[in-house]
């Protein structure tokens, strides 16, 4: 799997992960990671749908604020 993004900044500290996984079926190819060792499998259609409702702000209300 090819590690496309972190989403806390720091190096190798758990933290939530987006992957690709040329090798997976297409249908489970992008692979988010949480910090408890959890995993969602999902198409790149079906990641594009998530990626197209944050630009449209659709969930800008689930943003938790510090």
């Amino acid at each position: 799997m090819r590690s496309i993004a972190r989403f806390c900044g720091q190096s190798g500290c758990g933290c939530p992960e987006l992957f690709l996984d040329e090798r997976a079926p297409e249908a489970r190819r992008v692979v988010i990671t949480d910090d408890f060792g959890q995993r969602v499998e999902m198409s790149r259609a079906q990641f594009g749908s998530i990626v197209a409702a944050a630009k449209s702000g659709a969930l800008d209300n689930l943003a938790i604020l510090p």
